[in-house]
């Protein structure tokens, strides 16, 4: 994964409703909003890099804390649209707005989550036992055969990542997960959330069970 030497830079910014980057996670978009195609056109000349921050759907409020977009391959579509597929970098906090128009601009400072001396590969277990579990309760449920990628990461910090980006439907629990900068507690979260999920699956597959029979 990239990073820079630079703490504090400017940064262009991609407000974005209920969407949440992570670090080492894949994220591909459509550009057809005028602003945002001057944006990208600029950043292709220099870094590609840009910032993603969620848009609240509750309150349309912007979070402060995002995660830097880097593009990785770009098309150039009619009307100047374009489909770009960008990575995530590092995690940014927006300490001012220099710029609104045509595109938000800011100052933002890069960080990282806090080191530690504790061991997290236990804690990286349970959390991918519990989604093999939530994985093999959904697959029963809806019938289809649905299986974990084979490259799932297996580093507590890549993994936890990963988790997050692939929770679907609850933006707000992203960003939370985006905020937290102590790895294990991250993947104690989604461990809840896993633990949760997949007691309301083996419930429901039960009942089903129940009037197959």
């Amino acid at each position: 994964m990239a990073s820079s030497s630079i703490a504090v830079r400017e940064l262009p910014l991609f407000p974005l409703p209920e969407v949440v980057l992570f670090p080492g996670r894949p994220l591909p978009l459509h550009i057809f909003e005028f602003r945002y195609r001057m944006m990208i056109n600029t950043i292709l000349e220099y870094d590609r890099r840009f910032g993603v921050l969620m848009i609240d759907p509750n309150n349309g409020e912007i979070a402060n804390i995002g995660c830097c977009a880097e593009i990785i391959h770009f098309e150039k579509l009619p009307d100047d649209r374009m489909k770009v597929l960008t990575l995530g970098q590092q995690r940014f906090r927006v300490l001012e707005y220099t710029r609104e128009k045509p595109y938000r601009v800011a100052l933002v400072e890069w960080f990282e989550d806090y080191s530690t001396d504790t061991n997290l590969r236990g804690k990286a277990k349970q959390v991918t036992t519990l989604l093999h579990d939530v994985v093999k309760l959904s697959g029963k449920l809806t019938d289809q055969k649905i299986e974990l990628p084979e490259n799932l990461p297996t580093l507590p910090l890549e993994l936890s990542y990963w988790v997050a980006s692939n929770l679907y439907g609850v933006a707000i629990e992203q960003q939370a997960l985006l905020e937290i900068q102590d790895t294990g507690e991250r993947l104690q979260r989604e461990a809840d959330i896993l633990e949760t999920t997949r007691g309301n699956l083996a419930a429901r597959t039960a009942l089903k069970d129940a009037f197959k029979n």
